[in-house]
């Protein structure tokens, strides 16, 4: 009887540092993607203002809209870009928070996912 209770008491010890774990694995994994966001943003206002300034001071129309059609082709490829590696940041938080409780689900028979 003893012994089950100290295995029950290891058990909830595990578990709590598995959380605990996780819960500082996905706080600084979502740190950085907070992070990450703010320097797009910070980057694309800024090209943004740039582009306008430099837009509004062409002598005509059609050099302002050569301006504008290459920022937002560059804009577009920025943005696929910054998704991208938003996803990586994503799954590698992911599986960083989870890497904690891979050994209690392998002792259940259940497999992490890939």
């Amino acid at each position: 009887m003893n012994k089950s209770f100290e295995d029950f008491q290891a058990m909830g010890k595990d578990g709590y540092e598995a959380y605990i774990a996780s819960a500082t694995a996905l706080t600084k994994g979502l740190q950085s993607i907070a992070q990450e966001a703010t320097d797009f943003s910070r980057k694309s206002f800024e090209k943004g203002t740039e582009v306008v300034e430099k837009a509004t001071a062409t002598k005509s129309i059609e050099k302002a809209f050569e301006v504008q059609q290459g920022y937002a082709k560059e804009a577009y490829e920025a943005f696929v870009a910054q998704a991208t590696k938003m996803n990586e940041l994503y799954v590698a938080t992911a599986k960083e928070a989870f890497k904690p409780f891979e050994a209690s689900f392998a002792a259940f028979g259940v497999k992490a996912p890939k």
